[in-house]
């Protein structure tokens, strides 16, 4: 593949403001172009052999360009290098995604619990790829191919919160708006009902639906997130509270769950939210 088509999907623009995160990616850089220059080749040689134009080569090596998974898997076989360039995929893992959301998925991998209601469309957590890429793309100011695809990447990475052992307790409030509009055309609407249908179903999952014929309720001036911890700590935000910064105190702490405990005994119980899922989904 020759660096005139060399585009975001090999990889990802370094932050130049995560200081910690570009300190990773100069680091592997200086492995692989170590690795390279001891198997005697070029650049432009190893470029052709794995798939990708020189400028990339360069641009990993010097540590400005976050590589993916399979260019290392590939950079491994044909360097012989029997695991160890493979191995620093682990050191990669994180340092791809936005600081912010590094910050939030640490945070969402020690939770026992989360509770969340979203006032407007479906929460990151239950997006599906491509409904998650659909609003990423209508951000304005409009972000870059490069901030999308980092952006998806690391809400897909989020999911895993579904996938872990022992599981967290998870509940969600989601506006009924949010099962009728169609983000992405209505295959991939299709395709985020169905997501939905799954995710409620799951044993330690609570998903419920606000029905549009509420009038009013505690969480229509901003959305509501509680996380709570093993060590009985806890975090919340609420953009409707406390000018939307993350609070640790009990106090606030518990105006959040007081919230949060009124808004869910106003929406539709899982089980007939789960219902208003599956005709929506039939209607489409």
């Amino acid at each position: 593949m020759s660096a005139n088509n060399e585009t975001e999907e090999h990889g990802w623009d370094v932050d130049p403001e995560d200081e910690s995160g570009a300190a990773v990616v100069a680091a592997v850089g200086r492995q692989l172009k170590a690795w390279r220059e001891a198997a005697g080749m070029r650049a432009a040689e190893f470029g052709v052999l794995i798939g990708y134009g020189e400028d990339l080569i360069y641009k990993v090596e010097g540590g400005r360009r976050i590589p993916r998974p399979e260019y290392l898997d590939k950079s491994d076989d044909l360097l012989g290098a029997h695991g160890k360039i493979a191995v620093m995929k682990q050191d990669l893992a994180v340092v791809r995604y936005p600081r912010k959301v590094r910050d939030l998925a640490k945070m969402e991998a020690r939770a026992v619990e989360v509770a969340v209601y979203a006032e407007h469309g479906v929460h990151g957590l239950l997006q599906t790829e491509g409904h998650a890429r659909a609003l990423l793309e209508t951000r304005q100011p409009s972000y870059s191919c490069d901030e999308v695809e980092r952006g998806v990447a690391a809400r897909m990475a989020r999911r895993a919160i579904f996938d872990r052992t022992p599981a967290p307790t998870l509940s969600f409030v989601l506006e009924e708006a949010a099962l009728r509009r169609p983000i992405g055309g209505k295959a991939e609407w299709r395709r985020q009902l169905e997501r939905l249908l799954v995710i409620a179903q799951m044993r330690n999952v609570s998903l419920q639906i606000m029905p549009l014929n509420c009038e009013t309720h505690p969480g229509l001036d901003g959305g509501i997130e509680v996380l709570k911890f093993g060590d009985a700590t806890a975090v919340g935000r609420s953009w409707g509270a406390f000018n939307g910064r993350p609070v640790t105190d009990p106090k606030q702490l518990r105006i959040l769950e007081l919230r949060y405990g009124m808004i869910r005994a106003q929406a539709l119980t899982p089980a007939d939210s789960l219902a208003l899922i599956k005709q929506v989904l039939g209607e489409t």
